[in-house]
């Protein structure tokens, strides 16, 4: 609502030229594509329209692109061009019989292999230039399959900046392994919120075991962050209960903050302290004695490259590393459990790569991620997701499983995250309607 405002509020006098940077940031799928329709009538009418933004998808969409690296522009011309150049080298493997983020990992340390990324029990890779094509024999993927994909916009992207980051973790090499345990890390058993005769939450059910990734979805407002605040202890549940690293969130608050690394879906370090006061901070909140804070302040400052901005003001710092800080702090004192809300919101897909490196090897030591995310693309790498609107759960499954129904349910054949956020929340609504009119 605040974005539709802000285009409103632009629109006051009828302009010739609209500037809108990032206006789709933090926005739901849903709302990005109303915010796309309105500024469609707009350019019907004759305005020209120019978009910044970090969602490639929203740029495949442009009639001509500017893509921008370090002040220095890399490519210009229709979005096409761009994809065009990697046609041929996109290929989708399916049927390892690796994990499959070990499976990415190792795949995306090969020269050949310049991009990866998971979609649902497959794994998408972008061959180098000159590359031959990929088999199950090369890749070792034994009783795999290699097939043919198509090219996306993100793709010709990735290859013009050199290629995404390398598949292993130097966090996740340092992290400690978590232990197996018999109970779940996180678990919600009927959490609801009321404020007043609002509910802003629902009857929220779900378990989530060790060294899994558990993401929530759903539009603005639906009532996300509401259970994340829940099970992070930051709201007291009206009813039901939640556990966090078998600690209850009613009888054992202090353990269960403990036991976990949190990052708000904001920037929420302390703005007027420098990078290395925030890291120093940090490692004293998580009682961290001082050989073990030198320690993890060190690797952090490496992992993250932090070294030239230690003296900065946090709250000054280009957004993709507030939110390389802000997964430092939170990790910093090797936590089982990881509650990251929208961690890769307005940051460039590089960075985001760089985030799901992390979070994958993390995931391959044992640690339990609870996500928010409003990147479809990113909830393919979720063992489940759960989708909230109006405050309930309306669908809960892994990602394949949600696009199969999205598939029945708009008739596609090979649907995307995307298609199963719109179709099953299209589908609740017209249920919806169904029984009132009743």
């Amino acid at each position: 609502m605040k974005q539709k405002l802000g285009l409103a509020c632009a629109l006051v006098k009828t302009p010739k030229v609209l500037l809108l940077d990032e206006p789709g940031v933090g926005v739901d799928p849903i709302s990005r594509r109303e915010l796309w329709a309105m500024v469609g009538d707009l350019t019907d009418q004759g305005i020209g329209v120019l978009w910044s933004t970090a969602y490639l998808d929203e740029a495949e969409k442009c009639d001509t692109v500017y893509l921008l690296n370090e002040g220095k522009l890399l490519f210009d011309g229709p979005p096409a061009d761009l994809t065009g150049k990697v046609a041929d080298r996109v290929f989708r493997v399916t049927g390892f019989q690796d994990r499959r983020r070990h499976f990415l990992t190792r795949t995306l340390d090969r020269d050949e292999v310049i991009d990866g990324t998971i979609q649902g029990r497959s794994v998408r890779l972008l061959m180098a230039e000159g590359a031959p094509a990929p088999t199950p024999e090369s890749l070792d993927a034994e009783g795999g399959a290699v097939e043919p994909a198509p090219p996306r916009f993100e793709d010709g992207f990735i290859e013009r900046l050199g290629g995404g980051p390398k598949g292993t973790s130097a966090l996740a090499e340092r992290y400690r392994e978590i232990p197996e345990n018999s109970e779940c890390a996180i678990e919600a058993k009927g959490l609801t919120r009321r404020f007043g005769d609002f509910v802003a939450a629902s009857d929220m059910q779900f378990a989530i075991p060790r060294g899994q990734i558990f993401g929530l979805l759903g539009p603005n407002g639906a009532g996300k962050s509401t259970t994340f605040k829940m099970l992070c202890g930051l709201l007291t549940p009206t009813s039901g209960s939640g556990a966090v690293a078998g600690h209850d969130l009613r009888r054992s608050r202090a353990d269960a903050r403990a036991s976990l690394g949190y990052m708000a879906q904001k920037f929420s370090l302390y703005g007027d302290l420098s990078v290395r006061q925030n890291l120093d901070f940090f490692a004293g909140a998580y009682d961290l004695d001082r050989e073990a804070a030198k320690r993890a302040i060190e690797a952090m400052i490496h992992i993250f490259e932090l070294k030239g901005k230690l003296d900065v003001n946090a709250g000054t710092l280009p957004l993709g590393f507030k939110q390389r800080l802000a997964l430092a702090c939170a990790v910093m004192h090797e936590p089982p459990v990881l509650f990251l809300d929208e961690p890769t919101s307005g940051v460039d897909p590089v960075t985001r790569r760089e985030f799901w490196t992390h979070i994958n090897g993390l995931v391959e030591k044992g640690v339990t991620v609870l996500v928010t995310t409003h990147f479809m693309d990113e909830a393919e790498y979720c063992d489940r997701v759960t989708l909230i609107y109006r405050a309930e759960q309306i669908a809960t499954g892994t990602p394949d499983e949600l696009k199969a129904q999205a598939g029945k349910l708009a008739g596609l054949d090979d649907p995307t995250m995307e298609d199963a956020f719109i179709a099953l929340i299209e589908e609740f609504d017209r249920k919806r309607g169904e029984r009132e009119a009743a």
